[in-house]
């Protein structure tokens, strides 16, 4: 993300997003975006799935990943690095959606700390928590 903190808005993390090879390819998109805040949602599709049918814990943390940044870009503005995480996983991931929601912690002038929950949903709409992740996100200006 490039532009500052007062010009973020959903559309444009929309396309900061789009603009990213590897999450076109896994199908993300962020349905919300602001207030210490954000969501991506990814279609759960066969390629995404390890040998045993659950999503892949790859998945998962890519989803975390960039969850994470994004709700921090919300506090820190739009040039935002991950300094790092933590993913736990709680339990197999199965469904037809990957949701991953990012909240900012704690927010200073140069990082924020950043939780993110993992959930899927099935196919009537039954969330299901399968990861926690933490992390740490950098300002890059600083």
């Amino acid at each position: 993300m490039t532009a500052p903190s007062h010009d973020l808005d959903l559309a444009l993390a929309r396309k900061v997003l789009d603009a990213q090879p590897f999450s076109r390819l896994l199908g993300a998109r962020i349905t919300a975006f602001g207030e210490g805040g954000a969501t991506l949602e990814i279609p759960l599709r066969e390629e995404l799935r390890q040998q045993n049918g659950f999503v892949h814990g790859g998945v998962l943390s890519y989803a975390a990943d960039n969850a994470l940044t994004f709700a921090a870009g919300t506090a820190l503005g739009g040039a935002v690095l991950t300094a790092g995480f933590s993913i736990q996983y709680v339990r197999p991931a199965l469904g037809v959606t990957l949701l991953a929601r990012a909240e900012v912690v704690h927010a200073g002038r140069r990082q924020a700390v950043v939780r993110c929950d993992l959930l899927t949903v099935d196919a009537e709409g039954a969330e299901t928590l399968c990861a926690v992740a933490q992390g740490t996100v950098l300002a890059a200006n600083a």
